[in-house]
């Protein structure tokens, strides 16, 4: 079984910085080495999207970010911490909206912005940007 917990949601101010954690927990945690990890978001009255992805072992790495937030926004994990990370920069109001960690079974050193690919989701952290 894998769990995703979420935590680093609060209110920040637009312009401001805030950075989302989502540690995984399973089998082994070498096996966390063979997950592409996501971050989706989910605003009022909208339907979840995509925000960003990583894969990282040790053949290579791969990192994906949306439109939206490329250039604000970064992926990373920590392998030894078991965790992944959203840094979230120059935060705009419609940022605002519960985030989600997802992990997705690969491999390869591949990512994917199809939500239906990840198989475990954590249960959210609401981050609330005031203009």
């Amino acid at each position: 079984q894998v769990q995703l917990v979420e935590s680093g949601g609060g209110l920040v101010q637009a312009g401001g910085s805030l950075r989302l954690s989502c540690v995984y927990s399973g089998r082994s945690g070498r096996t966390f080495l063979n997950y592409n990890m996501g971050w989706f978001r989910q605003a009022p009255g909208k339907e979840r999207e995509f925000v960003a992805a990583i894969h990282w072992n040790w053949s290579g790495s791969r990192t994906d970010l949306s439109d939206d937030v490329r250039g604000r926004f970064t992926v990373s994990r920590d392998i030894a911490k078991i965790t992944v990370y959203l840094q979230m920069n120059s935060l705009k109001p419609e940022d605002t909206a519960v985030y989600y960690c997802a992990a997705r079974w690969a491999p390869s050193v591949t990512t994917s912005r199809r939500q239906d690919e990840y198989e475990t989701w954590g249960q959210g952290t609401q981050v609330t940007v005031s203009s």
